[in-house]
């Protein structure tokens, strides 16, 4: 009979230029399958379901990152402190960028997203961090350029459309404060950019004040 070798719980990141093997693994792996379904009332006829398309798989689960090397729980002695390694999952997380999470001898060997990650310290166990990580599978998405020629002409005639086409926006030319109103609601309003509320304080200066955070419900301002 084949014994099977404990597994290692792999995190890897940027193509490998950061590679994490858990130091200790943890009591259990939850993986969730779902399918995408929708429920209809149909009236007269009942409720219908409406088979939509397969979700990706999430993975959880909780250990430790211990401070100290213990053989009887921790599966190899290179650990790193547990706050830079806290640290480094987080700027992980915040990348933007998928992960690998491979778990050896099982199928599980898949770029995921890293969804939540909590942790904790607790009395009487100082120095060591105990989480959850909540893991979901990502798929790349690649898509078919188009070639140079197609790209310059489907450009050239967007330009040409814009070029002929009516300017219909319109800026108000006044504008009255309500409640709850300041200078940056106002100018992403008028201008769909707040941070052009220094053109309303400009031209309004005197029926404003010198402070443009003080405004005065009521007041009908000019709209350059």
């Amino acid at each position: 009979m084949t014994v099977r070798q404990r597994p290692q719980f792999w995190l890897k990141f940027n193509n490998n230029a950061e590679v994490f093997w858990l130091p200790v693994n943890p009591r259990s792996l939850s993986a969730t399958s779902t399918h995408g379904f929708t429920d209809i009332d149909v009236t007269q006829l009942g409720e219908y379901t409406v088979i939509g398309n397969n979700r990706l798989r999430e993975y959880s689960f909780s250990s430790l990152f211990p401070r100290d090397y213990n053989p009887s729980f921790c599966e190899h002695p290179r650990l790193k402190d547990p706050w830079e390694t806290v640290k480094m999952i987080e700027r992980w997380q915040r990348s933007g960028k998928p992960v690998r999470f491979i778990v050896t001898n099982t199928p599980i060997n898949l770029a995921v997203t890293i969804r939540s990650f909590t942790y904790e310290e607790r009395g009487g166990e100082p120095g060591d961090i105990y989480y959850t990580l909540t893991l979901k599978e990502y798929v790349f998405v690649s898509f078919r350029k188009t070639s140079d020629t197609t790209a310059k002409s489907t450009s050239s005639a967007a330009k040409k459309a814009e070029k002929q086409r009516p300017n219909e926006k319109t800026t108000p030319k006044s504008y009255t404060i309500k409640s709850g109103d300041s200078l940056w609601k106002i100018a992403q309003k008028v201008y769909k950019n707040g941070d052009d509320w220094r053109k309303i304080y400009d031209a309004n200066k005197s029926a404003i004040g010198p402070n443009p955070n003080a405004l005065k419900v009521g007041t009908k301002l000019v709209i350059p």
